[in-house]
């Protein structure tokens, strides 16, 4: 059996970065920034922000955005398909990670919620 570690905290019951064995699981993020609010600006900026959110969970374990191998996506509103891709696409410009993306409605009023699993082995 692998072993699991929870890596940072959250002010809600979740870690916001598993690892388990060589794998890493990032709970879903939420266009929050740094001062905690949610980012102005539609589909393309709060994706911007959900990925660096992703990003700095998968540092909790050594990651990059390079190391995910699959995300599952919520959106809010499909119509915002396209221009979600548009901003998806500059975080992964090459060999992208598999993907699941639905049209959700979402916990707080947001447009965007991504979560990954990164492959790392120790």
């Amino acid at each position: 059996m692998t072993k699991k570690q929870s890596l940072g905290s959250s002010h809600v019951p979740l870690s916001p970065a598993v690892r388990a064995g060589d794998f890493v699981f990032v709970s879903g993020q939420v266009p929050v920034g740094e001062d905690g609010a949610i980012v102005p600006g539609g589909i393309g900026p709060e994706t911007d922000q959900v990925l660096a959110n992703v990003a700095k969970a998968l540092s909790l374990a050594g990651c990059t955005l390079a190391d995910v191998v699959k995300t599952t996506v919520w959106l809010r509103d499909r119509d915002d398909f396209s221009a979600f891709n548009e901003a998806y696409g500059k975080h992964f410009p090459s060999d992208p990670p598999a993907r699941s993306t639905a049209e959700s409605r979402l916990m707080i009023d947001i447009a965007v919620e991504i979560e990954a699993i990164a492959y790392k082995p120790l």
